[in-house]
């Protein structure tokens, strides 16, 4: 029986955009399935009482440094996105709206490139569209989904569930009950993961 991977994540954390790139690699070995929680980042970083990165200015450079490094490592794209922080509310909605059917790895995919790699200004809507229209979305349907008050109160729900279950940021994984914090917690990740 393979284990499952919950992976806690918000589309404006350029963390978690390094951890998705991974995950892959990491489910390929380990046979594990990734169950997906979308979330509030901003929203957690409040219950939890733990200040944004970018709000230490030491921190700030550190982590952009670091983020870069594994960026390399991983041997994937990484550009800091000049809009950062970004009102990702509507885009997470749209995660949750989508997270059972065929359409969420092709929209996962089309938001986090346009963040994280070329660097659209995705908290202005009209740039939202044009990502989607891209990407092929039908965007009439993204914007009765993500009013859905159904995706709002889900999204809501995971949320709360996160700082619940004692998550201060993103990215966080599960591997059954135990926490990990981070992309550059996957090694840790993957040796949960491939325990018997």
């Amino acid at each position: 029986m393979s284990k499952t991977l919950e992976f806690f994540f918000d589309f404006g954390s350029p963390a978690s955009y390094l951890a998705w790139t991974q995950l892959p690699r990491i489910t390929g070995q380990t046979g594990a399935q990734v169950r997906w929680r979308p979330m509030l980042l901003g929203a957690v970083l409040k219950a939890s009482g733990n200040p944004p990165p970018i709000a230490v200015p030491a921190k700030r450079r550190f982590m952009l440094q670091d983020l870069a490094r594994f960026a390399e490592r991983y041997g994937v794209p990484l550009v800091f996105n000049p809009c950062f922080p970004f009102d990702t509310m509507t885009l997470m909605r749209g995660a949750v709206a989508y997270l059972d059917s065929a359409a969420f790895a092709p929209y996962v995919a089309a938001i986090f490139d346009a963040m994280w790699v070329q660097k659209k200004a995705l908290s202005d809507p009209a740039v939202v569209v044009e990502v989607l229209e891209a990407a092929g979305f039908d965007v009439a349907e993204f914007e009765l989904l993500v009013a859905d008050e159904k995706v709002k109160q889900q999204l809501k729900a995971n949320t709360e569930e996160a700082v619940e279950r004692g998550v201060f940021g993103a990215p966080s994984f599960f591997v059954g009950d135990t926490l990990y914090f981070g992309q550059d917690r996957l090694d840790f990740v993957a040796e949960a993961l491939a325990q018997p």
